[in-house]
C-alpha cells in the first residue's frame, strides 16, 4: 500500500462518526512493510483523528519478522497482535514452512518471547486444518503450558472448483468434535482464566444478546477491506473482482455502503436453508459464515458444511454455556461486569 492510499484511507476513515476507529492490519504478511510503514500509520492518525475520539489497531502476522523496534511501536501505541500459531513444532510445520520449505515454529516462538519481553498484547489464531484437528487436546494444553491464556480457533473450509473440500479442509464432524475436545479441555476449570474467542461469543449472545462476531450474526456488515490499491470489499473472505465495491481514491465510504451490491452481499447471511429456520441453534450459529455454505442436493439454499458439526457441538455444551451466562448476569447484578471477549476479532 503506497503512502498515498494509506493518507486517503485513514483521513477519510477517521471523517466518518464510529464510536471507535479500528484498524486492523493484514496480508499477506503486514510486518514486511517494516516499522516505517506502521510509524506512518501512526503519525497519519495522530494527524486526522479528531480530538476526544478512539483509534485501536490490530496487526494479524506470522510472528517471524518482528524485532525489538517494532514491538516497542505496538506496546507504545497499544496494538493488539494476531499471532497465527497451530500448534507443536510437528503440527504448525505441517503447512507453515517458508518458501524454502524451512520450518518457522521456533522463529514463530521467538517472535512470542519478544512481544512478551516488551508488553505487547496478542493472542493465538490456530487454523484448525488436517495437521491438527484430530489433536484439540494437545494443542489446547499445548498453549496453556506455553502461558497463552487468549485462544481463537478457526476452521479451514476450503473447496476446489467443482465444490468439493481441499485435502488440507475440514468435514463438519470433524470440526464438532475439535470444538467439544477444546471444550471438555477448558471447562470448568479455565473458564475464567483463559478466553477462547468463540466460547466468549456464545456466552456473550446468552448473557446479554450481545453479538461479538459476524459468524453468528443476522448480516455480513461489520467491516470493510481496503486493497493495497485503494479497491473496497465487504469481507476479507471474499476479495473478488464481481464484488468490488469501488476504490478509495476515487469513491467515499458511503457509496460503497449504500450501493446495492454491499446491500446485497450483507442480506445474503439471513438468506437461510430451512433447515437453518427450523434448527434450534440458529441464534447461536447464524447459519454460520457465507463462506462455509455449500450446495446440498436436498436443499435450495446454500447450506453450511459444518452443520452437523456445529449441532453436536451446541446439543453438547449449551447447558453448560447457559450455566456460566446465568453466573455473568449474577454477577452483573452484584455490581460486577459482564464482560466477557478479552479479544479483537481479525
Amino acid at each position: 500500500m503506497g503512502k498515498d492510499v494509506l493518507e486517503q484511507l485513514i483521513s477519510t476513515y477517521l471523517a466518518t462518526p464510529q464510536p471507535c476507529h479500528i484498524f486492523t492490519w493484514q496480508g499477506g504478511e503486514p510486518t514486511l512493510m517494516g516499522y516505517d510503514f506502521f510509524l506512518n500509520v501512526v503519525e497519519l492518525q495522530k494527524k486526522f483523528g479528531r480530538e476526544g475520539s478512539m483509534i485501536a489497531n490490530g496487526v494479524q502476522t506470522n510472528a517471524t519478522l518482528l524485532d525489538d523496534k517494532l514491538c516497542n511501536l505496538f506496546r507504545h501505541y497499544n496494538f493488539l497482535i494476531g499471532c497465527s500459531f497451530d500448534g507443536p513444532a510437528e503440527v504448525h510445520d505441517k503447512y507453515r514452512t517458508t518458501a524454502k520449505g524451512k520450518p518457522t515454529h521456533s522463529t514463530v516462538m521467538q517472535g512470542i518471547d519478544m512481544m512478551r519481553r516488551h508488553g505487547v498484547n496478542f493472542n493465538i489464531m490456530t487454523l484448525v486444518s488436517q495437521a491438527n484437528v484430530h489433536k484439540a487436546s494437545e494443542i489446547y494444553r499445548y498453549f496453556r503450558d506455553q502461558g497463552l491464556v487468549f485462544h481463537q480457533y478457526i476452521p479451514c473450509v476450503e473447496f476446489d472448483e467443482k465444490g468439493k473440500l481441499q485435502p488440507f479442509a475440514i468435514n463438519g464432524e470433524e470440526w464438532g468434535d475439535f470444538l467439544c475436545r477444546i471444550f471438555d479441555e477448558w471447562y470448568p476449570d479455565d473458564v475464567y482464566t483463559i478466553s477462547i474467542r468463540h466460547f466468549d461469543t456464545i456466552i456473550s449472545k446468552l448473557a446479554n444478546d450481545e453479538i461479538q462476531s459476524c459468524t453468528i450474526g443476522k448480516e455480513c456488515r461489520n467491516y470493510l477491506v481496503v486493497e493495497y490499491n485503494g479497491d473496497i470489499y465487504p469481507c476479507d473472505f471474499f476479495v473478488r473482482k464481481e464484488l468490488c465495491l469501488g476504490n478509495i481514491m476515487r469513491s467515499g465510504w458511503e457509496k460503497a455502503l449504500s450501493s446495492s451490491l454491499f446491500q446485497g452481499f450483507a442480506s445474503r447471511k439471513s438468506q437461510w436453508s430451512r433447515a437453518c429456520v427450523e434448527c434450534e441453534y440458529l441464534e447461536l450459529c447464524g447459519g454460520d459464515c457465507t463462506r462455509n455454505r455449500t450446495w446440498a442436493a436436498d436443499l435450495k439454499i446454500p447450506h453450511s458444511i459444518l452443520c452437523v458439526g456445529w449441532k453436536y457441538f451446541y446439543n453438547t455444551t449449551r447447558i453448560h454455556f447457559a450455566r456460566i451466562a446465568d453466573q455473568l448476569k449474577a454477577r452483573a447484578h452484584s455490581g460486577g461486569s459482564i464482560a466477557t471477549s478479552h479479544s479483537i476479532e481479525f
